[in-house]
């Protein structure tokens, strides 16, 4: 009789302690968001997307990014670790290895293999590179792997690192439309998700085409539909609605689909069909579904962020989350969920448009600061002393230096004061000079939380606010740590979360601390532990 208390007491106990948790938290990125988005097209959003999550749940106007690089892959490491680069390793979307002279992926593992043949170099990839733990690997840990965590995007990076190292299961698409995953994480492809790929439910939206959602009059938030400042989906029509992406697709392939809002409604069906299939949120052990919409940064980067594409991406992104919010009411419960949005970086303005209307700026090719760097150093010391230049970081090679009997400092320094005199250039560090930070420094600090020792370069230059370096004069990019790169929205909605605004500003590590108080787990591994505390007012 006793041993049956017993049993009932922990059971209610199990019960009770689940009860003070949601059923499902859904963790959305939309990738290249900016704040100022929600703001420009509001009056052309519905009622039941973006402005449900702001008028029911909690904005934090002034969220923000505390490192440098703003990148994809760095973004979806910080968000679900509560750190930055500096402790997570994932310090840009591929970086250069000094050891092997080549480039690494952020998700690369060649210990894995696809579990989709023909995917072999799309599907070796894991979160190996990922240092520390993230909330999804703790809420496992917690639920003592009983609660379910699942990734999907279309960026393999979008996925695998949100998820974690203890999820079930992280998708991502493939160039042929196809979503995959690796042995990382299975023997084999989970059947709902081969029958998922085998409707090839993408060809509806190939067919349809892209036309303009709303009137042309509605897009007035945005530029004229042909201006010199977009890049072509069509390589050979003027970049203007509609677009025949049955054509393209002829032409180039799947690839298209992401760079149309379209992307983002074929992800959020896979979203729906995980739900449905994995049974998430059934029942009172916390699931946790990460989704990364990434068709919003493959249509700014091309188009830039004021063009009529990308606000229709974002009007039709508005519709797809009101689908995706009324899914969730169905099935999980209004009350027994919890969502936030957030974005992976925000984006800068296209630099020749800003240079047009007169702002002293520019755009730079990656190509010709590598180059200027290579031609200085050779009528400098008479050799090529650069091994790589990417992600703002400059990669000596130090043996020939010692070799050529150079003092690694003094070379420093000469290519410090090459590159200050460049009018791109605002400012360059060496690695002794981030290491040794500053709280003076605004930007160092930026710098130096993204900055990893064993990885990263031995300078890094800091470009000035307004330039642009890319590999494109049309379209957009981001990367820096300017307002208009860190600038992100932060929406909470949901179990338990009260209604309200804030214009505080705050970071984007204080996401995973927060959510590992509201669910009562431990924080993940590398954190600092800021939390949001307007979250924790009691109604």
């Amino acid at each position: 009789m006793r041993k049956i208390v017993l049993f009932l007491v922990c059971a209610f106990s199990i019960s009770s302690q689940a009860q003070q948790r949601p059923k499902l938290v859904v963790g959305i990125v939309v990738d290249q968001m900016k704040m100022e988005y929600l703001y420009r097209f509001s009056d052309d959003y519905s009622a039941k997307g973006f402005k449900r999550l702001m008028d029911n749940g909690f904005t934090f106007h002034n969220m923000n990014y505390n490192y440098m690089p703003t990148f994809t892959a760095p973004g979806h490491a910080s968000i679900y670790t509560g750190t930055t680069p500096a402790v997570h390793g994932i310090i840009g979307n591929d970086w250069y290895i000094r050891a092997t002279g080549k480039d690494m992926y952020c998700t690369d593992d060649a210990s894995v293999k696809t579990l989709v043949a023909g995917t072999e170099k799309e599907g070796a990839m894991s979160p190996k590179n990922l240092l520390t733990t993230t909330i999804t690997d703790e809420l496992r840990l917690a639920t003592n792997f009983q609660g379910k965590v699942i990734g999907l995007s279309i960026k393999d990076r979008g996925a695998i690192l949100p998820a974690g190292h203890f999820a079930n299961w992280a998708f991502w698409s493939t160039k042929s439309g196809a979503f995959i995953s690796s042995t990382f994480y299975g023997d084999k492809m989970p059947d709902w998700v081969t029958q998922f790929n085998s409707e090839k439910n993408y060809m509806k939206y190939i067919d349809k085409g892209w036309s303009l959602l709303k009137p042309v009059e509605t897009y007035n938030e945005s530029l004229p539909d042909n201006n010199p400042y977009e890049g072509r989906l069509d390589k050979s029509l003027p970049p203007v609605f509609p677009y025949n992406l049955k054509k393209i697709y002829n032409e180039s392939g799947m690839e298209v689909l992401k760079t149309t809002p379209f992307g983002n409604d074929y992800l959020a069906e896979l979203a729906m069909r995980a739900i449905d299939k994995e049974e998430l949120g059934k029942d009172n052990i916390t699931d946790f579904l990460a989704v990364s919409f990434s068709s919003t940064d493959y249509v700014g980067h091309t188009f830039g962020p004021r063009s009529m594409e990308i606000q229709d991406t974002y009007l039709r992104l508005d519709l797809t989350i009101a689908t995706f919010l009324e899914y969730l009411d169905k099935t999980v419960g209004k009350d027994n969920y919890l969502v936030f949005l957030t974005a992976d970086h925000a984006v800068a303005d296209n630099a020749i448009f800003l240079k047009d209307r007169k702002l002293n700026v520019d755009n730079i090719p990656s190509k010709e600061i590598f180059a200027s760097l290579n031609k200085f150093s050779t009528e400098t010391f008479g050799e090529n002393l650069v091994l790589d230049y990417s992600n703002f970081n400059i990669f000596l090679n130090r043996d020939l230096i010692k070799q050529k009997g150079l003092e690694l400092a003094k070379v420093k320094q000469s290519f410090k004061d090459f590159l200050l005199l460049q009018a791109y250039v605002k400012r360059v560090y060496t690695q002794e000079d981030i290491l040794a930070g500053s709280a003076q420094d605004y930007y160092l600090n930026f710098i130096f939380k993204g900055y990893d020792p064993k990885q990263s370069g031995d300078l890094v230059i800091l470009e000035g606010a307004g330039y642009l370096e890319s590999y494109s004069a049309t379209g957009t990019t981001h990367g820096t740590p300017n307002s208009y790169d860190t600038n992100v929205p932060l929406l909470f909605y949901g179990w338990h979360i009260p209604q309200g605004e804030s214009s505080k500003k705050e970071y984007i590590t204080e996401i995973a601390p927060t959510l590992s108080k509201m669910l009562r787990i431990t924080m993940p591994n590398g954190t600092e532990g800021q939390v949001l505390e307007e979250l924790f007012v009691k109604k």
